[in-house]
């Protein structure tokens, strides 16, 4: 259930930026990407996990520069960042325990993550959101 959920929310939260027109500025699937990292973030806050902290912490710097990457120069790098953080979910459960993870967060993040890198990829694949800034601002 947590998988249709997360694939489900992800493909809504993508056409409605798209009919809305949010995501006509490059800096959206960066932000999400950004949140989405600091979210294994906030469950090691909320269980207390001092150690468990400074790993989540770690890990989420790395997704953090992906994103930071990809807005200053090509979106594909945000591509990468959703996917990868897809696949860190799956794995995630099985590298070190995060108490203040919910049960079926890694499978419904995991689901969220590879479809909105899907979506994304199909945006800037189909044109419709450039992977770069050509007009010099930022």
């Amino acid at each position: 259930m947590s998988l249709a959920i997360g694939m489900l929310m992800a493909l809504g939260v993508g056409a409605m930026a798209t009919l809305l027109r949010l995501d006509r500025d490059r800096a959206m699937y960066p932000v999400v990407m950004i949140v989405i990292a600091f979210l294994y973030v906030l469950f090691a806050v909320i269980g207390g996990a001092g150690q468990v902290l400074v790993i989540e912490l770690a890990a989420a710097s790395v997704f953090v520069a992906l994103a930071l990457a990809g807005f200053r120069g090509s979106l594909w790098l945000v591509v990468v960042a959703l996917a990868g953080h897809g696949l860190f979910d799956a794995i995630h459960p099985r590298l070190y325990v995060n108490v203040g993870v919910p049960p079926w967060w890694p499978s419904f993040c995991a689901a969220y993550d590879v479809v909105a890198a899907a979506y994304l990829a199909w945006l800037l694949a189909s044109r419709r959101l450039r992977a770069r800034d050509n007009t010099g601002a930022r």
